[in-house]
């Protein structure tokens, strides 16, 4: 070799040994700062890393199907807005119409325009009968429209109701016994009777018919019915009493008798 070959060969050398003196320092260096820590586990590392990997892909499908849905709601957002805006047309458009309806069908004040008229002719039922209610029970009992539904589920306006004098309190008619039941269905068929003369241009019910309910009475309430019926006829109407009673025989001059037999029935009139 020439000395000049030799020179670079030992230059060479030379840097090769301070490399080899500097990473052992740098070694050493690296070391001391690792101090006991231990070296990581791979295989622990890689399968942690892959699980991770595999909840990632989970929540980018999650987040996907919420993007889809949340893209839907914004869609249903913006058609309700839409229908929201009609609906405030329709609603200008149609108000007096759809509130005169709601009165028409009760949704108002839970009474329909029917019952409504129904109502103001059966106050005038109620003034007529509660006349004849009034002397039957002796000044007890008046007849008159409920303020209040008796029963949430049906519509208020003709439920009724008794003002009872003896203990100043209004309560339901099913409060009445078999009696004063019989006595206030006869006062309201009389009532009824007059008012619909009333609108019926001049037609009289000149006749009458009560079937049965005077067994259920005292012997007062049973005058006072007996009473009112002769009224009745006086006043020029034709009144048929249908009973079993015997009481009554005595205070009916005209009966029309219905007697069975072995070969049937037979029916005739008893005058005075």
């Amino acid at each position: 070799m020439t000395a000049e070959k030799i020179e670079d060969i030992r230059t060479e050398l030379k840097d090769y040994d301070d490399q080899v003196a500097e990473t052992k320092t740098l070694l050493k260096e690296r070391k001391a700062e690792l101090g006991d820590k231990k070296s990581p586990q791979i295989d622990k590392l890689r399968t942690a890393r892959d699980e991770a990997s595999e909840r990632r892909e989970a929540i980018d499908k999650e987040l996907s199907a919420y993007s889809h849905h949340q893209k839907q709601v914004k869609k249903l957002i913006g058609d309700l807005k839409s229908l929201h805006k009609d609906l405030a047309k329709a609603q200008e458009e149609y108000g007096v119409i759809g509130r005169l309806s709601d009165v028409a069908n009760g949704s108002f004040k839970s009474m329909s325009f029917q019952r409504f008229v129904l109502a103001t002719l059966l106050d005038e039922v109620l003034i007529a009968a509660t006349e004849r209610l009034y002397k039957m029970s002796s000044g007890r009992y008046q007849l008159l429209r409920a303020d209040a539904e008796t029963d949430q589920r049906s519509t208020a306006g003709l439920d009724l109701a008794v003002e009872d004098s003896h203990t100043g309190k209004r309560r339901p008619v099913e409060t009445l016994s078999g009696g004063e039941s019989f006595q206030a269905a006869l006062s309201l068929a009389l009532g009824l009777a007059d008012v619909v003369q009333s609108y019926s241009g001049g037609i009289r019910m000149d006749t009458m018919f009560v079937d049965e309910g005077f067994g259920s009475l005292d012997a007062e309430a049973l005058d006072s019915a007996i009473n009112t019926l002769v009224d009745l006829q006086k006043g020029g109407r034709l009144v048929g009493v249908i009973s079993h009673v015997a009481d009554l025989k005595e205070r009916i001059d005209v009966q029309l008798v219905v007697e069975s037999g072995p070969e049937g029935s037979r029916a005739s009139f008893r005058l005075p």
